[in-house]
């Protein structure tokens, strides 16, 4: 053999290239199976962290919701007197027990260090609310004549004042009343919203860190399987031909679906089937991460309401209900700011956008649309409610004139129009003459559209 053919001959041989390729193929393996195993624990702690908010939002939202319920329930039986109220209010405390069982299932959670408090505290307010609101029951039971021993056992241990029990039929009712309606009632409301809000900053926070941790610890590990797979996929291809079914096929699907953003299919061996579904989890468990980023982005980041843009999206998006349009404005706010810093104007805003979600139903739908401005708009509710508007207005004003937190004094100028075919462009330049109104008058109060105001200056949301 001469020295050509010798060098001819030379390079690799297919047993050992075999060999060699297929430890490397088992070792590369290895590596595919631990980085999957990662990916799934990953996915468990993500998923975890998820389900943990989904439930402390929840129930969070039992506590809230409970604790509304009874005040609406007194207050109806406050104004009314009528019995069924009073049993709604007893079936709310004692059977359907809201608030109760939202304790119960955040007790199975760990919870971070003042998380849980925040929650039994909101509980433990409530319940001493509850005194308050079952007092005044007692006291329209009284005016009303109702037998003691034909009351709930709560009510029939509630002892009255001398005083309470000499005083006439309207005098109680009065009182009554004024019990679950005044300011102090309002403040005690408020106090629990502080606790639930406090609650589920704690769990937003908390969550959102474990989020943005695995999901660079994921972004990593996904890299480092994208490299191991492009490598098995070439050496499978050079080697078993029988492995094109298993591997490359289901390869090609993959890339296709990546790039038409597409869940996988669940084909080939076990490793790629485990793969693909591990990927559709995370796939799903992103989209569900970014509709939690777009939910965020439609809320103003200072006061928690809904922004301008969303606002108008939603607005335009509802069925063609009667309804109302409250065009807001916080009097003279440019002085708070000037006179007390910005920092309290930003908490005099945040004031006011809480008021605006406690005052009205969980139908209406309230927004800062900008600097000191906010709307509202009520579905289902007809130009003959006028006076529950001017209630509603007449209590956010009297609680923001004397308020116990240490901000200044404040009122609200409110400009109101209403339709009978849903919100359109027509109806806020009808709301914004009323507001023009309520300002050019004194401000602090509610002014409803007139036909009379058309000559007032235009505006456009």
């Amino acid at each position: 053999m001469n020295k050509k053919d010798k060098k001819t001959l030379q390079g690799i041989k297919i047993r050992n290239f075999n060999y060699w390729m297929i430890v490397i193929a088992c070792i590369l393996y290895g590596f595919l199976i631990y980085e999957t195993a990662l990916i799934s624990i990953k996915y468990r702690v993500m998923t975890a962290a998820t389900q943990k908010y989904i439930a402390c939002e929840k129930n969070a939202a039992l506590v809230h919701d409970g604790s509304d319920e009874l005040t609406e329930q007194v207050r109806l039986y406050a104004v009314t007197m009528k019995p069924e109220y009073m049993e709604a209010y007893f079936k709310e405390a004692n059977v359907t027990r809201s608030r109760d069982k939202a304790l119960e299932q955040m007790a199975e959670y760990q919870l971070e260090d003042g998380a849980y408090e925040a929650l039994l505290e909101a509980h433990d307010s409530s319940n001493r609310l509850m005194e308050r609101e079952i007092y005044s029951m007692r006291l329209i039971s009284e005016a009303q004549g109702y037998e003691t021993d034909l009351l709930p056992a709560e009510m029939q241990s509630i002892q009255l004042t001398e005083e309470d029990i000499t005083s006439g039929r309207k005098d109680k009712i009065r009182k009554a009343q004024e019990l679950v309606f005044d300011e102090g009632y309002q403040e005690a409301k408020s106090l629990i919203e502080n606790h639930i809000t406090q609650f589920l900053d704690s769990i937003i926070a908390t969550t959102e860190t474990n989020h943005v941790e695995s999901a660079e610890a994921l972004e990593q590990t996904l890299a480092l399987q994208r490299i191991w797979i492009s490598i098995l996929f070439v050496m499978n291809i050079i080697t078993f031909g029988i492995i094109t079914m298993l591997v490359v096929r289901p390869l090609k699907i993959y890339i296709k679906c990546v790039k038409d953003n597409l869940m996988f299919e669940t084909v080939g061996s076990y490793e790629f089937k485990y793969l693909a579904l591990t990927y559709n989890n995370i796939y799903e468990l992103n989209a569900a991460n970014q509709a939690m980023l777009k939910k965020k982005a439609e809320y103003d980041t200072l006061t928690g309401v809904m922004n301008r843009g969303a606002f108008i999206q939603f607005a335009r998006l509802q069925e063609q209900l009667p309804s109302a349009l409250l065009l807001i404005d916080i009097d003279r706010f440019k002085e708070i700011n000037d006179g007390y810093g910005h920092d309290t104007g930003d908490t005099a805003l945040k004031k006011v956008a809480r008021l605006l979600t406690t005052s009205f139903r969980a139908s209406d739908t309230s927004a800062r649309i900008g600097g000191d401005e906010f709307v509202v708009l009520m579905a289902d509710i007809c130009e003959d409610q006028k006076d529950v508007i001017q209630k509603k207005v007449e209590q956010m004003n009297e609680f923001l004139r004397h308020p116990s937190d240490g901000l200044p004094p404040m009122s609200l100028s409110v400009g109101v129009a209403f339709s009978n075919n849903g919100y359109n462009e027509e109806l806020y330049k009808k709301a914004d003459k009323a507001l023009y109104f309520v300002k050019e008058h004194g401000r602090d109060g509610c002014c409803f559209f007139d036909e009379k105001m058309m000559d007032v200056r235009d505006s456009a949301i």
